[in-house]
């Protein structure tokens, strides 16, 4: 009996193990930087709110939740195919829950407390922001920098993206990575301000994929 319970035991640790080393590695995050200005002579894509989001997911110890946020409007600054520049709002009252059904009242429950002074304060913070500091190339991989604006916390983050044009559109698709909610003072459930929460904590790490298009501006003259 005794070695059946170590072979479940040691089977629900491997399991356990497995799901965090799943998760994705955190963004590098520092202090805000200046933000980047593009040549006179870039090109501007507007970013389009219909067809670009935010997917996020949350963990905590008994499963996670998931959904995505809406990128309300936005810019960026190209020359000879690189981001130079750019910027978009993040509408945080768009935030929708996708593991949930719709129609089920915990849908409705967990979107409301995701909007409410528990973490994003939606009321007084409708919009959360991003400007591009800085575009890098570290191995075969582009980094994206920017100040991330979420409530009244900035903070500078950098993650990988994949950017590629398509005529007169231009596609900004991010890497899942993660971010430390609790360096933006977004403090329910979290360890790392409450010592007494046994396992009913939430995660400090958040999951992130940015997906963007955005449309060539004709130039003016």
């Amino acid at each position: 009996m005794k070695s059946r319970l170590l072979k479940i035991f040691t089977l629900c640790s491997v399991i356990l193990l497995a799901s965090c080393n799943d998760k994705a590695k955190e963004a590098e995050t520092k202090a805000a930087d200046d933000k980047a200005v593009a040549e006179a002579t870039a090109t501007t894509f507007k970013v389009d709110p219909e067809t670009s989001v935010i997917e996020w997911t949350g963990y905590k110890p008994t499963g996670s939740h998931n959904g995505i946020i809406k990128v309300a409007k936005g810019t960026v600054e190209v020359n000879d195919g690189s981001v130079e520049s750019g910027n978009f709002a993040i509408d945080m009252s768009t935030i929708e829950v996708q593991d949930i059904p719709a129609e089920e009242e915990d849908n409705a429950k967990l979107k409301g407390h995701l909007q409410s002074p528990d973490f994003f304060n939606v009321e007084e913070y409708p919009m959360a922001k991003f400007e591009v500091t800085d575009i890098t190339t570290e191995g075969d991989k582009t980094m994206l920098s920017g100040n991330l604006t979420l409530k009244d916390v900035t903070n500078n983050i950098s993650f990988p993206v994949n950017v590629d044009f398509n005529e007169d559109q231009m596609m900004l698709n991010s890497e899942t990575f993660s971010i430390d909610r609790s360096k933006w003072n977004v403090k329910y459930g979290s360890k790392s301000f409450f010592d007494d929460l046994g396992d009913k904590f939430i995660d400090d790490k958040i999951e992130l994929k940015v997906s963007l298009k955005a449309n060539e501006v004709a130039a003016t003259y």
